[in-house]
């Protein structure tokens, strides 16, 4: 039996890797004002994911290049305190994949 090679972005992301992106995405989101129900909310968590699963796991880089991909006001300083919690924390992930939030 042959096995494939499986890149580490095709592999589902466990729970720890989903807090550091989240905690990312919670800055964004307080720092540029944006609800993390919209479009753009959307848009920024997809490319987080991306660059996450490509291996960019530092958060301040992380945060930079997503700011950067998105256009946002890379002028100012990223701040030492760039990542912040979102309203709710994950709670788990199920077998299926699902999230609970607190």
């Amino acid at each position: 039996m042959s096995r494939k090679n499986i890149r580490r972005r095709d592999e589902p992301l466990n729970l720890d890797d989903l807090r550091k992106c989240y905690r990312v995405l919670g800055g964004i989101y307080s720092d540029f004002g944006i609800n993390p129900g919209s479009d753009e909310a959307d848009r920024i968590a997809a490319i987080t994911i991306e660059l996450y699963q490509q291996g960019v796991r530092d958060p301040r880089q992380l945060r930079h290049i997503v700011d950067a991909a998105r256009g946002l006001d890379l002028r100012a300083e990223v701040p030492d305190t760039i990542v912040h919690p979102i309203k709710t924390d994950i709670a788990a992930v199920d077998a299926a994949g699902n999230l609970s939030c607190n």
